[in-house]
């Protein structure tokens, strides 16, 4: 997409452009002069946030929570796009490498606007619609997590595939929990542009909250897959216990059948007319007494 004005007013313009060329950035380097260097970064698909100053253009780069690229979970971009702002004089421009949330919802919202916005508020609400695609985020892992939750322990349900659920969950929760926590200086630097204190503070507030959001979240599923593995365990145990008492059933039987079933004559209950049936109430005896030893014991 060729870099497009999105908004103009005498006192703000807005440029926007989608998956730049080298063309593009050499445009964007020349017409605004804007140090090359920073617009490499943003075609770096794995750049972390980050906020950067020079010569009065303020660089700010963030990652806005994505679900198109999540194929694998190996990388922030597998869950997350970056968007890199700059902004410089009375123009605001935009680089992302593709379709956004943030940018495409507030370029909606622009047409029913009527207040003359400026560059800086106009970075100001992208950042908070990046914050709040985090938000949407969090609370869609929490709701996946209640039903795993359900899974595990209400439901009658295949367990075997549970841990590989958990591990997912744990790994997306994790790379949108570190793409938050190295978002801080990217926030911070929002005080620097002229907006209110009380528009700063809505944007630090939003910050924190969901980053709170995601420590709760990376903690109740490290307690869940915790209480999975313990409750497996458990499990197992219970098969070992129950293999166990079997053992200890036959184990007597079996010596005695071991030693009737040795080719001797010298053994006069082979000769006995009730020999048999007595070696048979033997066992049953033994096998009988166990049993009530094992209910004594609770086991």
């Amino acid at each position: 997409m060729p870099v497009t004005t999105l908004y103009q007013n005498e006192n703000c313009r807005w440029i926007d452009c989608e998956n730049a060329t080298p063309d593009d950035l050499m445009y964007l380097h020349n017409e605004f002069h804007i140090n090359s260097l920073m617009l490499e970064d943003t075609t770096d698909a794995n750049h972390l946030p980050k906020y950067e100053e020079e010569e009065g253009v303020h660089f700010y780069l963030m990652r806005e929570n994505t679900e198109t690229e999540r194929k694998s979970l190996n990388t922030i971009s597998d869950v997350s796009t970056k968007i890199g702002i700059f902004i410089l004089g009375s123009a605001i421009i935009t680089i992302h490498r593709m379709p956004t949330k943030s940018i495409s919802g507030y370029r909606e919202k622009l047409k029913n606007e009527k207040k003359a916005l400026t560059p800086d508020l106009i970075a100001l609400n992208i950042a908070i619609r990046v914050l709040k695609t985090f938000d949407d985020e969090s609370i869609r892992l929490l709701e996946l997590l209640d039903r795993m939750e359900n899974d595990i322990f209400l439901n009658d349900t295949n367990k075997s595939n549970q841990i590989k659920r958990l591990y997912k969950l744990k790994r997306m929760a994790g790379l949108n929990y570190r793409i938050l926590n190295v978002s801080s200086d990217w926030v911070s630097h929002y005080k620097i542009l002229k907006i209110s204190d009380a528009q700063y503070t809505d944007l630090s507030d939003k910050y924190k909250d969901v980053i709170a959001d995601f420590d709760h979240l990376n903690i109740q599923i490290t307690n869940l897959l915790s209480m999975f593995l313990a409750l497996s365990d458990q499990k197992a145990n219970q098969v070992m216990k129950l293999l166990a008492m079997y053992s200890v059933y036959f184990l007597p039987i079996t010596f005695i059948a071991g030693i009737y079933g040795m080719n001797f004559d010298f053994m006069p209950e082979l000769h006995h007319e009730y020999g048999y049936y007595g070696t048979l109430g033997l066992m049953g005896f033994i096998v009988v007494v166990t049993f009530i030893y094992f209910r004594k014991k609770k086991w």
